[in-house]
């Protein structure tokens, strides 16, 4: 059963908010920045969670009955308050989300000269649980928390004024809101809502679905490494793409002068964008429609080789539980990229799993290499763009791992 919505946030001058009391020594983490509160931290003798209205806003506090900050609650979840303002008179309307989305626009505008970036970035960006991904005029929004979707008239009356937007649509549905008891929803907002996405990157046009895309679209968080990829790319190179989504890899080594491309990735229709964003750009890729194991495996087989291959598969690990399992699904991934790469070749090896750390990715490409006789060395250390900023105390806003590998023996 679906917990209840608040439809918004109800706030006055003089409203006392519930109050959610930390355990003894629980507020550390709060203090030194990070704003989740998880649902064993609270102090449930003096503040039951029970009795907390999924969405609401309420004052945490110490153990000590010291402010700590402004949250949103959903007693149902492990991370039970997310917190929003370290001010204890602030206001959480409609004023005070223009005010953060118009700091995230200006951090923007001043990195990307078009509007083609992620705009807001969770709690790096001051807004948990909201991300949104700008497509020129059009914003991709996901909401993956309660605190948010109370939030949401509010929202979209702010991104309304946005200078240059004229659609937002809702792409909410991701697994993430299956924690927080929230239903699957995409649909529009406002706006004529395009049935596919124009994307400008680094000067190459790309195109991307929206409804049955992969999360908002397209993977802004790859930008800057897929514009490192021109430093390291060998004269004419045969480039393999593995989990190549619509090709934003393999188009942009192509542009940047690889004399060719295969594209490997489970969906046809990705592969169909990916042949197009190809052919629009003046090119053309060769496809290869299958999971990435079997995929690496056959192509292995038929003898081929490459000079580039760049691996960018899903997240194996998304709880802490998945991380054996996940270390060993990267080290194989990555050995049976290495054995078809050339005498002399590039790896490029991404995780977007927060719970696997750049040692544990170079631990899986050196393992995968010793056990193959190749020898690895890292050329360069890759992570998210800057559109998606880390939050010095909040660990988890820092994902993206990529390491650019010369590959000999």
């Amino acid at each position: 059963m679906k917990a209840p919505l608040a439809a918004a946030h109800p706030q006055a001058a003089d409203l006392e908010f519930p109050l959610l009391s930390l355990k003894r020594g629980e507020d550390r983490r709060i203090r030194a920045g990070h704003p989740w509160v998880f649902s064993n931290e609270v102090d449930t003798v003096r503040t039951p969670l029970t009795r907390l209205q999924t969405g609401a806003l309420v004052r945490v506090q110490s153990a000590r009955d010291q402010f700590l900050g402004l949250a949103y609650v959903n007693p149902h979840a492990l991370i039970c308050a997310r917190i929003v303002s370290r001010d204890a008179h602030a206001r959480i309307d409609e004023r005070w989300l223009a005010l953060r989305l118009k700091s995230a626009l200006a951090l923007r505008e001043r990195l990307y000269r078009a509007p083609y970036y992620r705009l807001v970035f969770g709690e790096s960006d001051g807004l948990p649980g909201l991300i949104l991904d700008r497509y020129g005029d059009c914003i991709v929004g996901q909401i993956a928390t309660v605190g948010m979707e109370a939030l949401r008239p509010q929202i979209e009356a702010v991104i309304r004024q946005l200078p240059g937007v004229s659609a937002l649509f809702w792409k909410n549905d991701s697994n993430a809101r299956d924690l927080e008891q929230l239903p699957a929803v995409a649909e529009p907002a406002f706006g004529p809502i395009p049935e596919e996405l124009i994307i400008i990157e680094s000067g190459i046009r790309y195109v991307a679905p929206l409804r049955d895309g992969q999360k908002t679209g397209w993977f802004f968080d790859q930008t800057a490494n897929r514009r490192k990829l021109a430093a390291f790319l060998p004269r004419a190179a045969s480039v393999l793409d593995a989990c190549c989504y619509v090709g934003g890899w393999s188009v942009s080594a192509l542009q940047a002068g690889a004399q060719s491309a295969l594209c490997l990735d489970s969906s046809a229709s990705a592969l169909r964008f990916a042949a197009r964003n190809a052919a629009e750009n003046g090119t053309s890729v060769e496809i290869l429609q299958s999971d990435v194991f079997d995929g690496l495996k056959a192509l292995r087989e038929a003898g081929r080789r490459f000079d580039v291959v760049v691996l960018d598969p899903p997240a194996f690990i998304k709880r802490k539980k998945d991380i054996p399992q996940g270390r060993a699904a990267y080290r194989k991934l990555n050995q049976l990229a290495l054995g078809l790469l050339k005498g002399e070749g590039l790896l490029v090896s991404c995780s977007c799993s927060y719970h696997l750390t750049t040692e544990d990715l170079l631990e899986a490409v050196q393992s995968a290499a010793g056990h193959i006789g190749r020898t690895v060395q890292v050329l360069e250390f890759g992570g998210q763009s800057a559109d998606h900023p880390v939050h010095p105390a909040i660990p988890e806003t820092r994902y993206l791992k990529a390491l650019f590998c010369r590959v000999t023996g």
